[in-house]
């Protein structure tokens, strides 16, 4: 089944038309077929504005929030971009044809393998896929320009993902306040200089792992 007219109407309606006009993460929104990352009986639901389940308790998040996380990085095309909570491989995908490199950490095989082998079926060769503890990050791959997490389990970002950014990265991450869970961008200026901005309110399974929760 062509989906080409759903994933349009999605980018237009869902991220266009909410005032997010970043153009690179609107093409690259168009190209990746988000229905390939969910079983073949919610494909029909792909494109609607609203996560879906993908098994292990986990989810492919709405379409908004993945573009809006996108955009919030600032993305150029040379970065090398750490994510953590690989899950189905979608924000993968939308990441391998916005940046440079990307490492990709998943805890759960029964996750990571299937999502490693669509990436390779999608000509995603600029991925490298870790099956580990995700609160740890890649510190031996580190410094990255940009984290991105998919999970929460932190009222305040974790030393384990600040270490790991270059001076000018930026960290996307949920985390857990009080009054909710909430978006935030941390942005390294120096060795111990941090600027954290909160974005906007969001809704994430929690991370599992040593620095997260059990």
């Amino acid at each position: 089944m062509d989906y080409s007219l759903s994933r349009k109407k999605m980018v237009e309606e869902q991220i266009a038309g909410r005032g997010l006009n970043d153009p690179r993460v609107l093409e690259v929104m168009r190209q990746v077929p988000r229905h390939r990352f969910v079983s073949s009986g919610l494909a029909h639901q792909a494109y609607g504005d609203s996560a879906l389940p993908i098994g292990e308790s986990q989810t492919i998040s709405q379409p908004y929030i993945v573009a809006y996380m996108l955009a919030s990085l600032g993305l150029k095309g040379d970065e090398k971009v750490l994510e953590i909570g690989m899950g189905s491989g979608y924000l993968t995908a939308l990441l391998s044809g916005l940046v440079e490199k990307v490492y990709a950490i998943e805890r759960l095989r029964s996750l990571a393998i299937p999502a490693r082998q669509l990436l390779d079926e999608l000509g995603c060769g600029n991925v490298l896929v870790k099956i580990f503890d995700g609160s740890y990050g890649w510190p031996e791959a580190a410094p990255f320009s940009a984290i991105i997490v998919s999970a929460v389990a932190f009222a305040k970002p974790p030393d384990t993902f600040l270490e790991q950014l270059m001076i000018g990265g930026r960290l996307i991450i949920p985390l857990l306040k009080e009054e909710g869970q909430h978006l935030y961008r941390i942005t390294r200026h120096g060795e111990n200089e941090f600027q954290s901005e909160r974005l906007l309110g969001c809704s994430f399974v929690k991370l599992v792992g040593r620095h997260g929760v059990r």
